[in-house]
């Protein structure tokens, strides 16, 4: 990739212009994190693409500290503090402004820096946006549109879940609903939402602001994560209430969402009375439109594609390239995903506190499509790189991956 600050020297007196053009290069590649990384004689600067961590400059380390400052003074934490880890933020006016989240971590050499990206365009899409399958959609929508009840959105960090919350709650948000949020952080102000940012400092905790909220006559709740028995049993006591309630809760799977909420101590009849529907998903990186090439499947991957996807189907396989446009063969990322609302079979399930593959049969005898298959589907209409989806889902259990 073809960057700006390649044509920079840093010299310790042109760390606004550094800093500015580093931040300017992230967003214009993509980039969703910028990570400034101290070494024993170097600074070596990554950007984060589509999910991936690539090294884009090595800076002397004598200026390390300098760029180091500048960070801390746009995000008006402290410039003595490096003993301590410091987190803040700042937005950077480009075009309509994109928001920036700082985490500064002391290393034995030096303070490592991780700038987070967050544009608000990403923040302003709609359900539809996500090119979910039309049934997953529908689902989703179905869940949503219940006056009452939770819908949980799983999985391991970074797989999007909050960025699908947002743009359902976009959907919700109608001049008739008093819509409340409790969030760590807020990454993005929606009009017309009323938010609240987590201080734990401050005691303001998960629980203490969800049950502030239901004394404020709210119709939906968002809860920005569900990280202990506090938080879980008063989300799904408000969902009980009569109140629509939305939250993320770090799984593998959606079928692991319940077995978490279990874990934690909630009653299991409060969860089926509870619980709407749970959904679940990864970001896998999207082969490049403009370069990807025909790939041979192997015998077992033919045999895993017909067995999940119907021996009918018609196969073919994209590999990546690489090209002017890409990275590496890539270009963006996609949203692979599964979701299923509670039915009776599920109520009685959660009751009898079945084991999680219990739950994962009647599952698929209902007709829930999981993400493997929905990822396996994208690969053969050449939209993602086979053993990507097989990688992103490999973790997840009850998964049929290897033919």
């Amino acid at each position: 990739m073809k960057l700006k600050i390649a044509d920079l020297a840093l010299d310790g007196t042109d760390t606004v212009l550094y800093i500015n053009t580093l931040i300017e290069d992230a967003i214009v590649h993509g980039a969703s994190d910028i990570h400034l990384e101290p070494q024993r004689e170097k600074t070596r600067v990554r950007f984060r693409i589509d999910g991936d961590l690539s090294t884009v400059a090595m800076l002397d380390k004598e200026g390390h500290q300098g760029l180091i400052t500048r960070i801390k003074i746009l995000s008006n934490l402290s410039i003595t503090e490096r003993r301590l880890p410091q987190d803040g933020s700042f937005t950077f006016e480009q075009d309509e402004g994109v928001d920036l989240r700082v985490a500064l971590l002391p290393t034995i050499y030096g303070e490592k820096a991780v700038i987070r990206i967050l544009s608000r365009e990403r923040y302003k899409l709609g359900l539809e946006d996500f090119d979910f399958p039309e049934e997953t959609l529908t689902r989703l929508r179905s869940i949503a549109a219940r006056t009452r009840g939770m819908l949980i959105s799983s999985g391991p960090t970074g797989c999007g879940k909050t960025t699908t919350l947002y743009a359902l709650l976009h959907e919700l948000n109608r001049e008739h609903r008093n819509i409340l949020t409790i969030e760590d952080p807020v990454e993005y102000k929606i009009e017309g939402i009323h938010q609240m940012q987590v201080n734990d400092k401050a005691g303001m905790t998960f629980a203490r602001g969800l049950r502030a909220m239901l004394r404020a006559d709210p119709d939906i709740i968002l809860v920005g994560e569900i990280r202990d028995q506090e938080t879980a049993q008063t989300a799904v006591r408000a969902a009980i209430t009569g109140h629509g309630v939305v939250s993320t809760i770090h799984t593998y799977d959606s079928y692991s969402a319940i077995i978490r909420l279990l874990d934690m101590g909630v009653e299991p009849y409060l969860i089926a009375s509870a619980l709407s529907g749970v959904q679940s998903q990864r970001l896998i990186k999207k082969l490049c439109p403009h370069c990807k090439k025909k790939g041979q499947p192997t015998r077992q991957e033919m045999a895993m594609l017909h067995h999940l996807l119907g021996e009918e189907i018609s196969i073919q396989l994209y590999e990546p390239a690489g090209c002017e446009h890409c990275n590496g063969g890539f270009l963006g990322r996609q949203v692979i995903s599964e979701v299923f609302e509670i039915d009776d079979g599920f109520i009685r399930l959660i009751k009898s506190r079945v084991d999680i593959s219990e739950l994962r049969i009647h599952g698929k005898n209902s007709g829930v499509r999981t993400m493997l298959e929905d990822g396996l589907g994208r690969a053969v209409r050449g939209e993602l790189y086979l053993p990507d989806v097989i990688r992103a889902t490999q973790s997840i259990g009850g998964e049929e991956v290897d033919g």
